[in-house]
């Protein structure tokens, strides 16, 4: 007998990229009637409702339409979790696409182990114009791209499966706190690191596996390929990780402007060369974002 499972999307603003990940989850092998579709519309100014309605009235009730006023990625996601029926819950980028075989091959290795608290799959790029050529090579995770092993295998620390692909045992959230909400995407401020931070604490008491099996396909946006939005991206990594780590230490903030300065020089040095070049800058938008996390954000808390 299958498991009741959950998928749940998160959505603001993208009816059009919405639809098709639902119809993704819809075309699934898993049994239809054991997947409930829950579609979290975070405030959306577009047509999101009508869009899911119908959808709802095509496919049937298991497809469920759930407002969130409160605007940001994690308040979205904890109203999702708060709502699931499911055993398992998978959560789905709103601008992803799921292969048919992705449920199933989740729920396997949740099957596995009754220890397993969370399981991420691979994450395919579907990019809208050519890949930069430029980008960082240990950089390209912030593009939401992740192929980590070839077979299913326990994730280490500090390694984690990213959010437009992972799934979590339901019941795990009785007795731990869901994802904090001074984390996550809110708006166009690029705030992360709530996967991480939640799933460091789950590890406490689960394990974390990855399936190259359970593999969705993630769109990234032709306006996501400039300089702009990428080192956009690395400096609110550099906020995230400083709220996330709330350390607001005299040491920690010399620290960072230390940093920042030699990769300063270090850009100086390297201007014709290209790749260097963005490297260091890379590592400047970085250390500005900490330093801004540290000094705005832990300090106005």
């Amino acid at each position: 007998m299958n498991r009741v499972v959950t998928v749940a999307i998160c959505t603001h603003n993208r009816a059009k990229d919405t639809s098709e990940a639902i119809e993704s989850v819809v075309l699934q092998s898993y049994a239809k009637e054991d997947i409930e579709i829950i579609v979290i519309d975070n405030r959306s100014t577009d047509n999101t409702m009508d869009m899911v309605n119908d959808l709802r009235r095509r496919h049937g009730s298991r497809i469920r339409y759930i407002y969130e006023n409160k605007l940001g990625l994690s308040v979205a996601r904890n109203r999702a979790i708060h709502e699931a029926r499911g055993e398992y819950i998978l959560f789905l980028d709103d601008d992803a696409i799921a292969s048919k075989d992705w449920v199933h091959e989740i729920v396997d290795v949740f099957e596995s182990d009754p220890t397993i608290g969370c399981v991420g799959g691979r994450i395919d790029p579907i990019w809208e114009a050519a890949e930069p050529y430029w980008i960082p090579e240990e950089h390209r995770s912030v593009f939401t791209i992740l192929d980590y092993s070839s077979k299913v295998q326990e994730m280490p620390a500090p390694s984690i499966p990213y959010g437009a692909n992972v799934a979590f045992r339901t019941s795990i959230f009785k007795h731990m706190k869901p994802f904090r909400e001074d984390l996550g995407r809110v708006g166009n401020k690029l705030l992360s690191s709530e996967e991480s931070e939640l799933i460091a604490r789950l590890r406490e008491n689960y394990k974390v596996y990855y399936t190259p099996y359970g593999q969705v396909q993630h769109k990234i946006a032709k306006e996501r390929t400039t300089k702009k939005w990428f080192l956009k991206r690395i400096f609110w990594q550099g906020v995230s990780d400083a709220v996330r780590r709330q350390d607001n230490s005299p040491i920690l903030v010399i620290k960072h402007i230390i940093r920042m300065l030699q990769a300063i020089l270090s850009s100086i040095l390297s201007i014709f060369h290209y790749k260097s070049f963005i490297r260091q800058i890379t590592k400047i938008c970085y250390r500005n974002g900490s330093l801004v996390g540290i000094l705005r954000y832990n300090g106005r808390g």
